[in-house]
């Protein structure tokens, strides 16, 4: 180890997972509520764990092929790192356990959200905050833990398995950790595989059973939202948590390691002819600050509390003091950070994480602003109600699309400082504007222990509502969880922004990383090392990103990479295509069920008969287990046949199309979605004839519609995007090896 500072990053990694665990244990010494409370809350955590159960064994499979696919590559064919099948394995197992641990703390938090929601607002908001407080700081936990484990093994085992890696090691000393980086990358593609089925799948069960129990409970049948009477509402329920917790929990766990990883990967390479101590400073520059952003997390989530009777802006404000006092302060930290590893041109690298960081809190605003009742935007939807569903579907579809302008500039100008911020304004100096890019994505998610706690609370507090409801608690109870509701809505769209930001600018910085396991891929291949040095007139470990984008073609003339860029752009629509209508077909289902059920079950209205609510559970699990493989394959397969087929320019073709596209639709589908919502709940505050009014069911539908875009297919791209990344870096052997054009 060059630098003993590195080891506050298991340090702040472990007292992450021991806040996890201190909050969870206070929230479960709170009670319960009543054995109706308790029974609800029952029904929901089963459900959860035995959709959770089903889903494991589904991914369990896939990763299992792959892990044999990626053994074949590196045993058989030794055409990649042979440590990356095991890389692997821990990204997927641990992104998995992020999500399952938070799921089954918010199926216990719900119901004592409720419960403490009796007292007051801020016994309520305290409760589900720290209870999302959980996720967050698991998700942080686990991620510094398992990325610093690896990178500490990694120094000394790294050639252990593969003579050709000690040969490269032994021509050029800053090699090791050029290979050491790109090695746990793969980790990053295990998290995201992981991540991928988890918010597919999770998105597919919640929304079918939340637009089913919509379209039926409360347009056609007239009853509130959550009511006891409705079959899907257990279901629906239970979808937050396996949807809207687990997958989300399991998608900001990926774009969490996946910007550190990236940014390790860089800067292993800027440094490397500045010696092995500065560049292992750069490296590990990423996860100290990460490290730090831990505790400033930590602190900011005592720091949230409200008052009772507190509008939406004076809860978002409760929200947002925490989160801004650890943006501060990771800004100023920062900046510490990097003089004290003296860095070269520290402060530009600073600057670069500081536009990352403001970026980051400029997207959050504008989605905000977008999304929140308490804005013109969505009230503009509400009012469209006046004249129908139509209407409102079109005004949230304008809304969603004008919303992406705003983020775009946001992140070009955050992309574009970032570069010349690190590289000390110029553009000839690629390594260091690249490695500016990728820490402000570092920049963006630094604080992300509290961002994801404010992210996790919203379903919690969804949850909440509902045993409220279901339970026949007074009024005033319910108010009260609905405020927490709504606000949770916003602080969700927000944290989709913060995830969606981040991954466009971590994927710019992986398609660098490609291009480094490119040379590394060559260099595994003697035939190929010779084609390389014969047409460059340099030795491939020593070749520049301009030299590979020189070798391989890697410009707009080259119809590889334009056919890669449309392939790209395809992807994003058409794997929204497949989950849009993978919902679609999974809430036929429940809406025929839940039309059954009150149709042949007597006395289901009246109160006096129980729905049969675990067929409803059932009808979920069996249509997002059914649905979830053939979109999440193709995210696959797709970036593995462009690079057979098209080889390293079509790669990068491809990752272009795929970040960009991906970046706006996604953007587009997470703030119509929001903004969808919240004019509903608007109406619902009593605004513009309130619940059961036909202006209510009109903007009802317009949220019907806006659930799978901001729930399941939306947050999906953000995954998307950087998993073609990460199989484009991991299959990269294969590419070189084996491409037809």
């Amino acid at each position: 180890m060059e630098n003993k500072v590195f080891f506050l990053v298991p340090v702040s990694a472990v007292l992450a997972l021991f806040f996890a665990w201190y909050f969870f244990h206070q929230m479960k010494k709170e009670s319960e509520g009543t054995i109706s409370m308790q029974k609800i809350a029952k029904y929901v955590r089963e459900g959860a764990m035995a959709y959770l159960k089903q889903q494991y064994k589904v991914v369990g499979i896939v990763f299992l092929i792959i892990t044999i696919i990626f053994s074949f590559m590196a045993y058989y064919l030794k055409i990649q790192n042979p440590w990356v099948p095991f890389a692997f394995l821990t990204g997927g197992f641990f992104s998995g356990l992020a999500g399952f641990i938070g799921m089954r703390t918010a199926t216990y938090a719900s119901a004592r959200t409720a419960n403490a929601a009796q007292q007051s607002l801020n016994a309520g908001l305290r409760l589900a905050f720290r209870s999302g407080a959980v996720m967050g700081l698991v998700v942080v936990g686990l991620g510094l833990l398992d990325i610093s484990i690896w990178f500490y093994v990694l120094q000394f085992v790294i050639g252990a398995l593969d003579n050709a890696t000690n040969l490269t090691i032994a021509s050029d000393s800053s090699m090791k950790l050029i290979i050491i980086t790109t090695t746990t990358l793969t980790f990053g593609m295990g998290a995201s595989t992981q991540a991928l089925f988890a918010r597919v799948g999770g998105g597919i069960f919640t929304k079918a059973a939340d637009v089913g129990a919509d379209l039926v409970g409360k347009v056609e049948e007239n009853i509130p939202e959550d009511d006891p009477r409705n079959p899907a509402t257990i279901a629906d329920n239970v979808g937050d948590n396996v949807g809207d917790v687990a997958g989300m929990g399991a998608d900001l766990y990926e774009s969490y390691c996946g910007s550190i990883l990236s940014t390790a990967a860089l800067g292993a390479v800027a440094f490397a002819a500045k010696g092995t101590a500065v560049q292992f400073n750069g490296v590990i520059a990423p996860m100290i600050i990460a490290a730090v952003g831990i505790i400033l997390s930590i602190i900011g989530i005592f720091m949230v509390k409200s008052k009772e009777d507190a509008s939406q802006k004076q809860l978002l404000s409760s929200l947002s003091r925490g989160i801004n006092f650890s943006a501060v302060f990771i800004a100023i930290f920062s900046f510490l950070i990097l003089k004290y590893l003296n860095i070269p041109n520290y402060l530009g690298i600073w600057g670069s994480m500081l536009a990352g960081l403001f970026g980051g809190v400029a997207i959050g605003k504008i989605t905000e602003y977008f999304t929140s009742a308490g804005f013109k935007p969505t009230q503009r939807i509400s009012e469209s109600s006046k004249t129908g569903p139509a209407t409102v579907i079109i005004s949230g579809i304008g809304t969603g699309m004008i919303s992406t302008a705003f983020p775009v500039l946001v992140v070009g100008i955050s992309i574009i400082l970032s570069y010349l911020f690190a590289s000390g304004f110029d553009f000839s100096n690629i390594s260091m504007g690249l490695y500016g890019i990728a820490i402000s994505a570092v920049g963006m998610l630094s604080t992300l222990g509290i961002t994801l706690a404010s992210d996790a609370y919203g379903p919690i507090a969804d949850n909440a509502g509902g045993n409220a409801e279901m339970s026949g608690l007074a009024p005033e109870v319910r108010r009260r969880t609905d405020a927490l509701d709504a606000l949770g809505n916003t602080t969700a769209a927000t944290g989709k922004g913060f995830a969606i930001g981040s991954a466009a600018l971590t994927a710019l910085a992986l398609m660098a990383s490609y291009l480094e396991e490119i040379k590394i891929a060559i260099a595994r291949i003697p035939e190929k090392t010779e084609l390389f040095f014969n047409a460059m007139q340099t030795d491939i470990h020593q070749a520049s990103i301009p030299q590979l984008i020189e070798y391989f073609q890697i410009n707009l003339m080259n119809p590889r990479v334009l056919v890669g860029a449309f392939i790209g752009a395809m992807a994003a629509f058409l794997f929204c295509g497949l989950t849009m209508n993978a919902v679609g077909r999974a809430a036929q289902n429940m809406v025929q069920e839940v039309r059954r059920q009150f149709r042949e079950i007597a006395g289901i209205m009246e109160g006096k008969a129980e729905p049969d609510y675990a067929r409803c559970v059932a009808i979920s699990t069996k249509g997002a287990q059914k649905e979830m493989l053939l979109p999440s394959l193709l995210a696959i397969i797709i970036p593995i046949l462009t690079g057979v087929i098209f080889g390293v320019s079509g790669v990068m073709g491809l990752l272009l199309g795929s970040v960009s596209t991906g970046f706006i639709l996604a953007i587009f589908m997470a703030n119509s979605g929001g903004a969808w919502d919240n004019a509903k709940k608007y109406i619902e505050e009593g605004n513009l004839g309130g619940k059961g009014s036909e202006n209510h069911k009109a903007a009802v539908v317009g949220d019907t519609v806006g659930d799978p875009f901001k729930d399941t297919s939306g947050p999906s791209l953000n995954i998307l995007i950087k998993l073609m990344s990460m199989v484009s870096i991991v299959m990269a052997g294969l590419t070189v090896a084996w491409s037809l054009l």
